[in-house]
């Protein structure tokens, strides 16, 4: 047998292997809401006005070898201020220790191998559902995963009483992932009494929360509110971990940037994790770009850029509310027998359809309409000139012995 012979290929990835198809579909008339990133009304990508400014402030400095661990720095601590507010006693105390990262999927793969490294008998409890690829971190990190009840199906809200439960049942010091804003995919996130008593039953237990925040900004079009659990977990005391990535609120996909930081209960104890975090990249990928951290600091630490860059991120979600409120019209003006009011009830970037599998299927072979198989609807791809179509497909594979198949010759919207 050759070297490689017993390697099989993988299984397909259930968000990357949404596009694929798309690409792969001959067919003019076809729509992605797979994506994960900020669309305009066009269906393109955008560059946010902040990131030109900053990009041209920067251009002329040159990065020197020596300069690149005060830049990281710099970045760390303006990640921090942004989760956990300028006048936080973190900040204030230096009570945590933060590495740059790539992007919130390389800020959620360090902790779990910080999580494994030092608490090796861990688990780590996730929301069900959650995205996809939190599943495979921390499997990957060798880290034990479970999860607790969070969507309802039903209501297509959160089980708020069995969420409660599962924390209450759970072992005294467990690891738990939280989504503190836009929860993805179900876009579904608790009020600010759900936030307080889970905060509350979480100190009773003694759990480690680990908030990954890679929507800042895009749950209510304020980067502050966003944070807002974040802040009453700090308020009640907790020790806290936090992945961010600027990924969909500043439009950096692909630039990587995203940041890990741990709080601690003093700066002694911060250095040492720090140091720890720091040995773990070094392992890696030993280093990591400085290009787009410098992006995020220079926007952050310019007073007319971040009021800048609070009203970009306002007009995104504007639109995808805007969309929300229009698919949501659209479908019941087509006197469809389901209730539409979860479109606008959640929120985020992703709308979490309750589509059935064999309904996402439907869509895919009949309509050339692309989301994954759970059903997550990415509003970044619902545009004025497709929203009529995406409501009459799905209003034509929800209803029951519907015979009138809708004509695509009909539609015409830009891919």
């Amino acid at each position: 047998m050759g070297w490689w012979d017993h390697v099989q290929p993988a299984p397909k990835d259930p968000i990357t292997s949404v596009t694929q198809a798309f690409l792969s579909d001959p067919t003019p008339l076809k729509l992605n809401l797979g994506v994960g990133a900020y669309r305009d009304d066009k269906g393109k990508p955008v560059t946010l006005e902040c990131v030109r400014r900053a990009a041209e402030k920067i251009s002329g400095c040159e990065i020197l070898e020596s300069t690149k661990a005060t830049t990281k720095s710099k970045f760390v601590q303006d990640c921090v201020k942004l989760a956990y507010g300028n006048d936080s006693s973190v900040v204030r105390e230096d009570r945590f220790a933060g590495v740059p990262a790539l992007s919130g999927t390389g800020a959620c793969r360090l902790f779990a191998e910080f999580q494994r490294r030092f608490y090796p008998d861990s688990q780590m409890f996730l929301p069900m559902p959650t995205w996809s690829n939190h599943h495979d971190i921390w499997r990957d990190s060798q880290v034990c995963t479970r999860t607790y009840h969070y969507y309802d199906p039903g209501t297509k809200g959160l089980r708020f009483q069995a969420l409660v439960n599962d924390i209450k049942n759970a072992p005294d010091r467990s690891f738990f992932l939280l989504h503190p804003c836009a929860h993805n995919p179900t876009g579904v996130d608790p009020n600010y009494e759900q936030w307080k008593e889970i905060s509350h039953i979480f100190k009773i237990k003694n759990h480690f929360p680990f908030f990954d925040m890679a929507y800042q900004g895009i749950a209510s079009g304020d980067v502050e509110r966003d944070a807002t659990a974040i802040r009453i977990f700090l308020e009640d005391g907790h020790l806290l971990g936090c992945a961010q990535s600027f990924s969909k609120n500043m439009g950096l996909y692909e630039h990587r940037v995203g940041c890990v930081s741990i709080v601690s209960w003093d700066d002694k104890q911060a250095t040492a994790i720090k140091s720890q975090l720091q040995r773990i990249v070094r392992a890696m990928y030993s280093s990591s770009p400085v290009h787009g951290p410098l992006l995020v600091s220079t926007i952050l630490n310019d007073a007319d850029l971040k009021a800048l860059w609070e009203e970009e991120v306002k007009v995104m979600v504007d639109r995808l509310i805007s969309m929300r409120i229009t698919l949501r019209q659209t479908l019941e003006e087509l006197n469809s027998s389901s209730s539409w009011e979860h479109i606008t009830k959640q929120v985020g970037m992703f709308y979490f359809s309750g589509l059935s599998p064999e309904e996402v299927n439907h869509l895919q072979r009949d309509f050339h309409i692309y989301m994954t198989n759970d059903g997550r609807i990415s509003m970044a791809g619902v545009t004025r000139s497709n929203v009529d179509y995406l409501a009459s497909a799905i209003h034509e594979v929800t209803s029951v012995n519907n015979s009138n198949c809708i004509d695509s010759k009909h539609f015409e919207f830009v891919v």
